[in-house]
């Protein structure tokens, strides 16, 4: 199926709520309102007490009870809501889909996003954004799950949605990969270019020019990300290590191997977000 193709399908697109549509275009819009966007979160029950749940967990280390949405903007601040509220429209906007661990796949996009945002915050970059794009990195899969589920269905007994050779199975196969389709989920949800570029250029960042120092940071989160989820041994992830990227990046490998807080401490509280 070719690419233009693949989002005329039914199914491909996921619809999100309108609140979080809105959320996503204040990004371009320097003068949304604050208070606008807090009211219509209110009127969402759903996604305002997910946000609740959330702003309150352990991972946000709130110095009182956060009971309301003003309260959570308040306490935690505008970019922050903001980066919940997509989160929680981009884990909830697919319900089910045949063949995927949904699960699993968000559980590795989460992992994701908190290292990417730990990595960010090491490199002094914009950590907010590398934990949105790190949620979304390979969320393209699951548009391809809908778009053509059994053509994707033949790609996952070749190369499963976590292994690293899964980009050129899928490139070799269509043409394109879930990079290229989650880049243009990002444009077609009316995100700012920058999400779009680094989305597209994160499997692979060495080959993009100019150099992007956050795709590099995505890149080395999701190797970080997927070693976990495979239960990868300390000589199976000094392997493996993306030495070339980290060392354009600056990283040093001690800063990944050994440096960086065990997972479940970096991402404590944030289940919720995936369950």
């Amino acid at each position: 199926m070719n690419f233009d193709t693949l989002f005329q399908q039914q199914n491909a697109l996921p619809s999100i709520p309108k609140v979080v549509q809105e959320v996503i275009d204040s990004f371009n819009n320097e003068s949304v309102s604050i208070d606008e966007i807090a009211k219509k979160l209110i009127a969402d029950q759903v996604l305002s007490a997910k946000l609740l749940r959330l702003a309150n967990s352990s991972y946000y280390h709130a110095s009182r009870s956060v009971g309301t949405i003003d309260d959570a903007v308040l306490m935690l601040g505008f970019m922050t809501v903001r980066t919940l509220v997509i989160s929680t429209g981009l884990t909830g906007s697919f319900k089910s889909m045949p063949g995927v661990d949904l699960k699993q796949f968000w559980r590795h996009s989460l992992h994701t996003a908190v290292i990417a945002k730990w990595l960010a915050k090491q490199l002094h970059g914009n950590s907010d954004f590398a934990f949105i794009v790190g949620l979304m990195h390979a969320i393209g899969q699951l548009v391809m799950h809908a778009a053509m589920p059994e053509k994707t269905l033949q790609i996952d007994k070749i190369a499963g949605t976590l292994d690293a050779r899964r980009v050129d199975v899928e490139q070799t196969s269509f043409g394109y990969n879930y990079a290229d389709v989650g880049a243009e989920l990002a444009r077609r949800w009316r995100f700012p270019d920058n999400f779009a570029t680094v989305i597209k250029a994160c499997t692979d960042p060495l080959e993009q020019q100019p150099f992007d120092t956050m795709a590099a940071i995505i890149h080395l989160a999701a190797w970080r990300s997927r070693a976990e989820e495979n239960k990868y041994s300390k000589e199976e992830l000094e392997a493996t290590f993306p030495t070339e990227v980290a060392v354009k990046l600056g990283v040093r490998p001690e800063l990944m191997l050994n440096d960086m807080p065990p997972l479940a401490e970096l991402g404590a509280g944030l289940e919720s977000l995936v369950n």
